[in-house]
């Protein structure tokens, strides 16, 4: 059986808790309309993938919804950070700490978020300093679920993917990896937790 020796780690909703349908409502709501237009939905893909600044992201919005400011497209974009449970930072503190495993974190964000995370999740450099390599899309210019984001980080670390494991909460990002040959834990974040990830994933341990 393969070794896993490589834990990658999904950020929204494996850390840190998202509210998606709050934040889409929300949205729909600010925004007054009933469904999100191809054109938005790719704006904030350009933007996710650092394709995009946060200047041209905000002119963009402001000039669509020109009864909108700019505070109130930023809250809303971040509407969807919640919390950040303390038990997770301590269990990859531990997984740090124990040096068994290389730690990579691969998330789909942007520069609002990571600044608003900054701002309200006080141990974010004691969480980040935890890992091997931390990969946000919008400074590597990839995204998740496409083929190349993984064949990034796997070329990057030299790994194969056999020996690793990556944990995401959509199974679209995760069904991609699996393509590749990695192993996957398509997390339920409404019924399980990332710091069970060894009881839940014995098989691979």
């Amino acid at each position: 059986m393969s070794t896993i020796n490589t834990l990658i780690f999904d950020f929204g909703d494996v850390f840190i808790n998202l509210d998606k349908q709050g934040a889409r409502q929300n949205a729909l709501d600010l925004f007054e309309l009933e469904d999100f237009p191809e054109d938005l939905i790719a704006i904030n893909t350009l933007y996710e993938q650092g394709l995009m600044s946060t200047e041209e992201f905000l002119a963009f919005y402001t000039d669509n919804f020109p009864k909108l400011s700019k505070s109130q497209i930023i809250d809303a974009w971040n509407f969807i950070l919640k919390d950040f449970p303390k038990e997770r930072l301590a269990f990859i503190k531990q997984l740090a700490k124990d040096s068994n495993y290389k730690l990579i974190l691969l998330s789909n964000t942007n520069d609002l978020h990571i600044s608003w995370i900054k701002e309200h999740v006080l141990f974010y450099e004691e969480f980040k300093a935890c890992f091997h390599e931390f990969y946000l899309s919008h400074d590597i210019n990839l995204r998740k679920p496409n083929a190349d984001i993984y064949e990034f980080v796997l070329n990057q670390n030299q790994l194969q993917p056999e020996n690793c494991l990556f944990v995401d909460d959509t199974k679209e990002n995760t069904d991609s990896a699996s393509a590749l040959g990695i192993h996957v834990w398509n997390i339920d974040e409404t019924r399980q937790d990332v710091i069970d990830l060894f009881d839940i994933n014995k098989t691979l341990f």
